[in-house]
């Protein structure tokens, strides 16, 4: 599975931002990397308060970890 990490930041108060991410099953790393800008538009279009800072794609880690 791959992740597509960004960090949304409100456009008013830029010192506010979040970690989002959008979760793909069928897609590699590669593919990710190709695709990220045209779905991160998509995102920011439906949220538009919200700018992208940074972005990248990665592995999901999917062994367990301590809480």
């Amino acid at each position: 599975m791959i992740e597509l990490l960004f960090v949304a930041c409100l456009s008013t108060a830029p010192g506010t931002c979040r970690e989002r991410s959008l979760l793909y099953t069928d897609i590699t790393p590669m593919t990710c990397a190709m695709g990220a800008q045209p779905e991160l538009a998509k995102w920011v279009a439906t949220h538009p308060n919200w700018t992208i800072s940074r972005w990248k794609c990665q592995q999901v880690q999917t062994a367990e970890r301590d809480a």
